[in-house]
């Protein structure tokens, strides 16, 4: 018999979530400082057995994810299987009785269910299997556009603190400045310069293992800092930071989230954005992450796509995977920079970029693959990983889809 904390994640595929998920499946996705899968699984202390995931990366992700993929037990038992796009541990999800599945009002998109393997694929195919019954949530809850980082960022840190902040503080060493009452954790591996202040009148600061922090740096909690990430001299990290494993980042930021293996390591603004990985910013980019106007903003989640309300008055950008900006490059409120995009031109960069655009003052064009694939192996070369064979085949693969 199962254990009754044993648990399946899923990505079904839904919404239009490019370009978090162009190399990484919707649990993998980090909207906070924990990504969907660890924040849901610890929050609602349950264990992984197991993941399903679209063909498109099943191999990427039985790369890169040490859980068996697409494989469920073959047995009758009832297990939790809980929806990648979900980013918070609802209690009512372990609270499912065999045989319910949990939904979403508008959209009919699965949350969760505990339901045996058979009919989870049967519901995945989207089917409706004998024994099954239906609990609506009446709220939006499921990440469906890639601006959902941002709508979700500070619930999802809020929650994020409560799970590492459990462990006992570790105490700053001499020369570092700590204002507040909040919690500040630090492992002893990491290094924190003198003259680094550590504000958390509002919010917790953690620094993960193998950190280095500059001196002159501030930073103001909530912030999370992942392991082996470095934060050069005078940086001012604002609150709700998150900067996943081995970032290098500078200048001032506000409310981001580094997905990880990313560098803003200049002076520059960055506010209110998502950070893909093998991202690099050039010397003095900035971006706005309020209008003019202090409007909504509205944004497209897919080139020639509608014109979407976010929600959202503050919101920068969202930057795809393995995208580089030239020094001086501005970002524009709301964009969203398509995966693999390379922007080297005096203009400003703004709208819904097409992945793999190479963006100069002559124009756009499509960025060529064989060149891009040179850049990208030498980038990731430099923190010591070698792009695997079906990481590479899927970036072919999003190559290919541009043009089709």
């Amino acid at each position: 018999m199962a254990d009754i904390n044993e648990a399946i994640f899923f990505d079904d595929g839904l919404g239009q979530l490019a370009p978090l998920t162009d190399l990484r499946p919707a649990f993998a996705v980090r909207c906070g400082a924990l990504t969907n899968l660890r924040r849901v699984a610890d929050g609602l202390g349950v264990r992984p057995i197991g993941v399903v995931v679209p063909p498109n990366i099943a191999d990427l992700t039985r790369d890169r994810n040490d859980l068996p993929v697409n494989r469920l037990p073959e047995d009758d038992t009832p297990r939790l299987a809980i929806n990648g796009r979900c980013p918070l541990p609802l209690r009512e999800i372990d609270e499912l009785e065999p045989g319910t599945v949990f939904r979403e009002e508008e959209t009919g998109h699965i949350i969760g269910a505990r339901v045996t393997s058979a009919q989870l694929r049967a519901l995945l195919d989207g089917e409706s299997p004998e024994g099954v019954t239906d609990r609506r949530f009446p709220q939006q809850l499921l990440m469906s556009r890639p601006w959902h980082v941002r709508s979700i960022r500070d619930t999802a840190m809020r929650i994020d603190a409560e799970l590492l902040t459990r462990g006992e503080p570790h105490a700053p060493p001499p020369g570092v400045t700590v204002i507040g009452e909040e919690r500040v954790v630090i492992d002893p591996s990491a290094t924190i310069y003198p003259n680094v202040t550590l504000v958390a009148e509002e919010g917790p600061i953690v620094i993960g293992p193998g950190v280095v922090i500059r001196p002159g740096a501030t930073l103001i909690g909530p912030v999370f800092v992942g392991r082996s990430s470095r934060i050069n001299e005078h940086a001012v990290i604002r609150p709700h930071t998150a900067i996943g494993p081995s970032c290098k980042v500078a200048g001032e930021i506000s409310g981001v989230v580094f997905q990880g293996y990313a560098n803003k390591a200049h002076d520059g603004f960055l506010g209110d954005s998502w950070v893909g990985e093998w991202v690099n910013l050039g010397a003095a980019t900035n971006n706005s992450n309020l209008l003019n106007t202090y409007s909504e903003v509205i944004c497209q989640a897919t080139p020639g796509g509608p014109r979407e309300r976010t929600g959202e008055t503050f919101l920068g950008a969202i930057i795809g995977d393995h995208v580089k900006t030239a020094i001086g490059t501005r970002i524009m409120t709301g964009s969203i920079l398509h995966t693999g995009s390379m922007f080297a031109r005096s203009t400003p960069v703004s709208g819904c970029v097409a992945p793999f655009t190479w963006a100069t003052d002559e124009g756009d064009r499509v960025y060529r693959f064989d060149k891009f694939m040179d850049v990208a192996q030498k980038a990731m070369s430099r923190r010591d990983i070698e792009p695997g064979e079906a990481y590479a085949a899927r970036l072919r693969q999003l190559h290919a889809e541009r043009d089709a």
